[in-house]
């Protein structure tokens, strides 16, 4: 029938939990994302470029519908001269930026990480160069 255990296993049933005490448990802390993962969180706005910085923002999260081909709103956003136009008029960070009497942008989607916006809108703030 049923046998009690051994007290060889006993013993390493305490090593066992020992173990798991002294070295899982404490990796359960709750740790500050800054701690764990530090600069992880900051946004680098010094020498925004059109290439290096803007156009890969554009390209993965606006052309789809302000591409030449789509053109939504109007807006085309695809090559240097047709984003100059927005960025000129002042709609570019205005809709990124969601503020009150823009269109939010990306429509229809959550908001752009804080990063790319002031990336953006660094770059705007810079002169908005063909970089």
């Amino acid at each position: 029938m049923f046998q009690p255990l051994s007290p060889n296993y006993s013993a390493f049933s305490k090593c066992l939990l020992l173990f798991c005490l002294v070295v899982l448990i404490p990796a359960c802390a709750y740790d500050s994302e800054e701690d764990l993962f530090p600069g992880g969180d900051q946004c680098d706005t010094s020498n925004v470029s059109y290439t290096k910085d803007v156009l890969p923002i554009l390209v993965n999260n606006c052309y789809a519908c302000h591409d030449n081909a789509n053109r939504q709103g109007g807006i085309i956003l695809e090559g240097y001269d047709q984003l100059k136009v927005q960025v000129d008029n002042d709609r570019l960070v205005g809709a990124i930026r969601r503020n009150p009497g823009f269109s939010p942008m990306p429509q229809g989607s959550p908001a752009l990480p804080d990063c790319f916006v002031d990336q953006i809108a660094q770059w705007v703030a810079d002169g908005a160069l063909d970089n």
